[in-house]
């Protein structure tokens, strides 16, 4: 509750605020203390910046109770003019990047969701991601507050950098019987694994809005039949979070939805999405890295990320997530990163639900996805490994596989699977 007091109090008073995760490892911390030109710092947990002697104990601050940390300050900001937040996303090497926020933005992103979600009435929004996401802080925080809604959160939800701890979830959603929650993919299996065994979901929950990461089409259709309110969307940090999102009366499953009232989306020549609007300070336009297109109604489908496309030996460009999505779509399969750089076919390192799951149920899954995709996209041979999680690095706080993290620690399994080119960045 202190957090989500400063975090509103700031944003109001116009004070550039730099939301740090409390999963960021001491370097990436120190990174970012440095890199944002940080000289105060509101938390919970002040023994985490004992290893920072610049910063002196000022006390409790006063409204949110949190101690203060101060240093002196930079001589000048290192953000444009306007930054209100910095928000901090982790790349491919493990060192956070700092994206620049206006209010302008923010309030845009959080009032197009207020405005698409108005038909439900929703009046309590339970906050089940860690409100340093931004995903959370703006679409589930601010966009309550906007909305004069009631927004709970919970000292636990059982999400966090580590392993899930699904029972507790369970019960924080029963407990508070939210009318909307935001999820990432891997919340969302979660629940339709739960619902399948037995669990209710609350009454009267009117919208569970999914994003973050792909979603597994087959896993959407599945939540949907068991009774789960659930809307895909997508957005980027660059562009202050959502840029699209299925509503009721305006869901295609399948797709991202139509681009929210605050944003201008386009698709250029080469199939890459393109942002005007609510985009990072000191941009007016964003390059988004995703491939998709537009169907006759204005949905957004979304096919791959750009500089995630391999070519195989026979000279074909194919996006891997393509591939993945159909491997997703067996119950069985948790997790599919698939590879094919100079290779005549590719190959995919599959992570099952649970270990239980038989190399016999996986091979049938393959050849499932395989009979949906034409020759030179399947796969010919792949490998188990374990489930990625946050907590060793294979997964991003949102749910997105970290490809090049996960290639090096199965380095050995893809060397079984035959020589492969290691991504120089991974999903975003």
């Amino acid at each position: 509750m202190a957090w989500a007091v400063a975090d509103v109090a700031l944003h109001v008073a116009g004070i550039p605020n730099v939301p740090l995760p409390s999963w960021f490892l001491d370097a990436q911390l120190c990174h970012a203390l440095d890199d944002a030109g940080i000289d105060a710092v509101l938390t919970d947990v002040p023994d985490r910046f004992a290893a920072w002697p610049a910063f002196e104990d000022h006390g409790i601050a006063p409204g949110s109770g949190l101690r203060l940390l101060r240093r002196p300050p930079p001589p000048t900001s290192p953000w444009p003019e306007g930054t209100v937040k910095v928000t901090y996303t982790s790349g491919s090497t493990g060192t956070p990047k700092g994206i620049p926020l206006t209010s302008s933005a923010l309030e845009s992103v959080a009032a197009s969701i207020v405005g698409a979600t108005a038909s439900l009435g929703i009046r309590r929004h339970l906050a089940l991601l860690p409100l340093p996401t931004l995903l959370e802080n703006v679409a589930g925080l601010h966009a309550s507050v906007l909305a004069h809604a009631e927004c709970v959160l919970p000292a636990r939800t059982g999400v966090g950098a580590g392993e899930l701890d699904v029972p507790r979830l369970l019960a924080v959603l029963g407990m508070h019987a939210p009318q909307s929650v935001i999820l990432v993919p891997e919340l969302l299996r979660a629940l339709v694994i739960a619902r399948t065994r037995g669990w209710s979901a609350p009454p009267g929950l009117a919208f569970a809005a999914v994003g973050g990461a792909a979603v597994a089409p087959d896993l959407l259709a599945e939540a949907a039949t068991l009774g789960l309110p659930v809307y895909e969307g997508y957005g980027l940090s660059e562009c202050a979070s959502v840029v699209c999102l299925n509503v009721p009366g305006a869901n295609r499953p399948g797709s991202v939805g139509r681009p929210l009232p605050h944003a201008r989306v386009e698709v250029d020549a080469t199939g890459e999405v393109h942002v005007r609007g609510a985009v990072a300070a000191g941009s007016t336009e964003v390059a988004t890295g995703d491939l998709g297109e537009f169907d006759s109604d204005g949905y957004l489908h979304l096919r791959g990320r750009r500089r995630n496309v391999f070519i195989t030996s026979l000279g074909r460009n194919v996006s891997p997530e393509w591939i993945e999505r159909e491997l997703l779509r067996a119950p069985e399969i948790a997790h599919a990163l698939a590879f094919g750089e100079s290779r005549p076919r590719p190959v995919a390192l599959l992570a099952p639900v649970d270990p239980s799951v038989s190399d016999t149920a996986l091979a049938v899954a393959v050849e499932r996805a395989n009979a949906r995709l034409p020759e030179y996209a399947q796969v010919c041979e792949w490998a188990r490994m374990p489930r990625l999680t946050p907590a060793d690095g294979t997964l991003t706080p949102n749910g997105r596989p970290r490809r090049e993290r996960v290639a090096a620690l199965h380095a050995e399994r893809l060397a079984r699977l035959g020589a492969v080119s290691v991504p120089q960045q991974e999903s975003r």
